[in-house]
């Protein structure tokens, strides 16, 4: 099962990877220490702990994704939605629209959304 939980830089790491996979171990510690300042074995530490999460996958030196990133923050959307507003798609909206008022473009992609959807 995959864990859907990543901090902030854990996220950062995991865009050098899905930017550039398939990736050497080698080269992603190159760019992590380039990018993040990262010494290697910080690189692998958290590599191990992404790959642990059913993330990524290091298969003899060559690291690619388990999951692509819209797949991955897509999932993590619904759990966040699932956990906090029960699940409830209207009122995660209506909390999120209290504070930020939506845009007339942002309005009309979210009827493009829900036409397109209920076409299907």
């Amino acid at each position: 099962m995959i864990d859907y939980q990543m901090g902030a830089i854990e996220s950062h790491f995991a865009d050098i990877i899905w930017e550039n996979e398939p990736i050497s171990s080698t080269e992603l510690s190159k760019r992590s220490e380039e990018i993040l300042n990262w010494k290697k074995s910080t690189t692998y530490t958290v590599l191990k702990r992404l790959c642990d999460k059913g993330i990524f996958q290091n298969n003899k030196g060559t690291v690619t994704s388990l999951i692509s990133r819209d797949e991955f923050y897509s999932a993590r959307s619904e759990m966040f939605v699932a956990e906090t507003f029960d699940g409830s798609l209207p009122a995660f909206l209506t909390a999120f629209t209290k504070r930020k008022k939506l845009t007339a473009e942002e309005i009309a992609h979210l009827r493009r959304i829900v036409a397109e959807y209920e076409e299907e």
